[in-house]
């Protein structure tokens, strides 16, 4: 029965965190339909599950035994979904698909357009913004699946890895720097940058990374904020500065030998990009998307 079927993920992520706050933001509903609904599964099995001393609660021998076997259920249920959905025939539809900047200017052009040559009755809408952005559209559901950049995680959303990729230090050709071809980390204070615009998934990941190597991003001599790899590319052609960008979004500069890699000693930058979505927004033709990009993206 689906109502079961939901009371019983309910339990299950009440059960796992011995919280009801915490199972409500899991799975974005009210904690007062949470205790509901936990409620009519204790009234169905005609048993207590949870035992409760003030704030705090415990799982009681019956919610244990329930507690071992949701996980199994569950686990079956989403390996049959998966397999099922492999077997289906995704003729047609309508997918509402967005992407942060990087993605949308490096990957995600060349998956939708063998989509739409190798799928032609799907269709689908495209929005591209900074990570930030993204998230707060897939959780006000105008979009249905996304891939992202950064290192946030919004308990509201499901998370899958996409693609490894690594932010190296990019500047022209043309500058002195470029024919060092490496520094030092404590160097970058020395070195004009360009940055993302604040909310970008880039920035949250390399600032996370200089911090770690001890480098002080508030000390950083920053000469410009852009808001796209493509506006940054532009600028780095006609100044001394350097940037921090995605390895897969400058490999026609780098062919054409417009800009250059500078290697830090010691630091390396990488990062996953990450399929989204809603949790419980689930559907044959966003599986089938997903399994697209990941057979599609080299």
């Amino acid at each position: 029965m689906p109502g079961f079927d939901f009371r019983l993920r309910v339990f299950y992520e009440v059960s796992t965190r011995l919280s009801f706050t915490k199972a409500a933001s899991r799975l974005n509903i009210t904690q007062p339909a949470v205790s509901k609904h936990i409620q009519e599964m204790e009234h169905q099995l005609n048993v207590r599950l949870f035992s409760r001393n003030g704030n705090n609660i415990k799982l009681t021998p019956a919610g244990e035994i329930v507690h071992s076997y949701a996980a199994k259920i569950i686990t079956a249920y989403s390996n049959l979904e998966s397999e099922l959905s492999q077997l289906s025939d995704i003729s047609e539809g309508i997918i509402h698909i967005g992407a942060s900047t990087t993605v949308a200017q490096t990957v995600l052009p060349k998956i939708l357009a063998l989509l739409k040559k190798n799928h032609p009755k799907i269709n689908f809408t495209f929005v591209q913004g900074n990570t930030d952005f993204i998230t707060q559209q897939v959780i006000n559901e105008t979009i249905d699946v996304a891939i992202v950049e950064g290192i946030k995680h919004n308990p509201q959303i499901s998370y899958t890895p996409f693609l490894k990729d690594e932010i190296v230090l990019v500047t022209s050709s043309k500058t002195k720097l470029a024919k060092r071809g490496e520094i030092k980390a404590s160097e970058l204070y020395d070195i004009p940058l360009v940055m993302r615009e604040a909310g970008a998934g880039t920035l949250e990941v390399i600032l996370e990374a200089l911090r770690a190597a001890g480098i002080a991003p508030a000390q950083l001599d920053i000469e410009i904020e852009l808001e796209s790899t493509i506006a940054i590319k532009q600028y780095l052609l006609y100044s001394e500065a350097a940037s921090f960008l995605s390895v897969q979004s400058i490999t026609n500069e780098l062919k054409y030998q417009q800009l250059a890699i500078v290697d830090i000693e010691g630091l390396q930058i990488l990062r996953d990009f990450q399929c989204i979505q809603l949790h419980g927004n689930t559907s044959k033709l966003i599986s089938f998307f997903k399994r697209f990009c990941l057979s599609n993206h080299n």
